[in-house]
Formats: structure tokens, C-alpha cells, sequence
């Protein structure tokens, strides 16, 4: 994983969730944009010394939306190439496919549906983005008579009203991607290295940013798929690759 440069802020705190005491460092840097920035969060459990990072792109949905990027055919290029390509200013992977690249779930591309919307027991939610916002809706809650730019049926969710969710998988460990809501009008996209999805959903309930507390967060296609990507102020990118060939991306353009 690339290294953050030394005129990152630097910060370190501790934070209590339940009886684990749970230590992290965190860096930040900007981007070209207004509003969007890069956070790597170092978390360690001081019992166990188990660490997970976790690399989020936070922004204000004033300034920046989200934009589903399909890629349909072969040759399929990888997140850091569709992000230069497509001018984005952050992203990662999208939801789930089958071993054809058969986008499983809902995907909508630039207000055209490209797969409908799926009932399944893995797939809780979808990410939406419009005029008048990024959303994270359960299924029940979905409705498609609303004009969307771009959406993503996906899941599990792993935070639901600032809270962690229950009975989420608490044994494979394993690369993860997300999309979370806050209060206001702010948004991420995010990272986290091998962690199980219970484990996620506490950490991403900590308090570790008191600008942005999560409200909903929603897991994206992990393992193997799972990468992130982010372009510096200054025209550098900071780059965690997938580790194969996907479907679709989310990318953070200007609004």
C-alpha cells in the first residue's frame, strides 16, 4: 500500500467500543476539489493487536455526486485506469456479478437500467445518487418511481441508523468496499483491509471522525474485487488495486 506523504495530518487518539479498547492513527490529505478528502485510519485492538485500515473518500454531496461506471464488454480495465479515463476524483468496485460479469442486483447507469432490482437474501440495500442527493435505502424502501442518476443494489448493511447492525458474519475475514451516509450532506466511499463484516459494522460505529458520523453504511462487492482509489490535490493518485477484473465501479465526479 502506497505511503501517505509526511505533511498529512496526523492524529492519535483512543477511542472505548464496549470492553475492547481500540487505538488509531489517522491521516488526512485534500483533493483538487472542494470538499473531498482522503482519510487512513489505523485501528488496533490493544488486546489482541489485530489492526485493520481503512482508506475512506469523505465529501459533501454540495460539491461532489456519485457516478455508477458500467463496463459491459471486454477488454475491462481496472479501477485506476476507469478513474484516470473517466475523470473521476475517487472510487472503488461496485456490486456483485456472476462468473459471466452478469451485474447481480440492481445497476443503474446513468438514469438507463442496466440489471433490474434482485430479492435476495444478501442483497439489503441500494446506493443511489440524484439531484437531490446520495442515499442508502433498504429494499423496502426503494422506490423507483424517483428519477435517479445512478444506483446499486448491494449488502449486507453493516451500519443502519448509527448503529451496528446484527447477526452480520462474524468468521471470514476478508478485503472489504463500502459506501456509507452521514448526517448533513455528507458521504464516503471506503476501504478496509481483511476484516469480517461484524468487525466492519464496529468499526465504522466508533467515533473516529466528529465531522462524519456514519448513519447507513452499505458493504459493495469485497475479497478479491475490492480496491480504492483517490487523486491528490497535487495530480497523484493513492491507490489500493483490486485484485481482479470487475463489473462496475463507483466513482466521486463534480456535481
Amino acid at each position: 500500500m502506497a505511503k501517505l506523504r509526511s505533511a498529512l495530518l496526523f492524529l492519535a487518539v483512543a477511542v472505548s467500543a464496549h470492553a475492547d479498547s481500540v487505538e488509531k492513527n489517522s491521516q488526512s490529505e485534500p483533493s483538487a476539489a472542494a470538499g473531498l478528502e482522503h482519510r487512513h485510519v489505523v485501528f488496533e485492538n490493544s488486546e489482541s493487536r489485530d489492526r485493520a485500515i481503512v482508506d475512506l473518500a469523505i465529501f459533501s454531496t454540495k460539491s461532489c455526486t456519485l457516478r455508477m461506471i458500467d463496463q459491459a464488454r471486454e477488454p475491462r480495465s481496472d479501477l485506476a485506469e476507469t478513474m484516470e479515463r473517466k475523470k473521476c476524483l475517487a472510487g472503488v468496485n461496485g456490486g456483485y456479478f456472476d462468473p459471466g460479469y452478469k451485474p447481480i442486483g440492481l445497476l443503474l447507469v446513468d438514469g438507463k437500467t442496466i440489471a433490474p432490482l434482485q430479492r435476495a437474501r444478501l442483497l439489503t440495500g441500494v446506493l443511489t445518487a440524484s439531484s437531490r442527493g446520495i442515499q442508502i435505502v433498504r429494499i423496502g424502501e426503494f422506490s423507483r418511481r424517483r428519477t435517479l442518476d445512478a444506483a446499486v443494489e448491494c449488502g449486507p448493511m453493516i451500519v443502519d441508523l448509527g448503529r451496528r447492525v446484527a447477526g452480520l458474519e462474524a468468521t471470514r475475514a476478508a478485503r472489504r468496499t463500502f459506501a456509507a451516509v452521514g448526517s448533513g450532506d455528507r458521504a464516503a466511499l471506503g476501504f478496509c483491509s481483511e476484516v469480517t463484516l461484524a468487525d466492519l459494522s464496529k468499526i465504522l460505529t466508533a467515533q473516529f471522525a466528529s465531522d462524519f458520523k456514519i448513519q447507513r453504511a452499505l458493504n459493495l462487492d469485497g475479497g478479491s474485487s475490492s480496491g480504492f482509489w483517490f487523486k491528490r490535490q497535487n495530480g497523484s493518485a493513492f491507490s489500493v488495486p483490486e485484485q481482479k477484473t470487475v463489473r462496475d465501479f463507483v466513482g466521486v465526479v463534480p456535481r
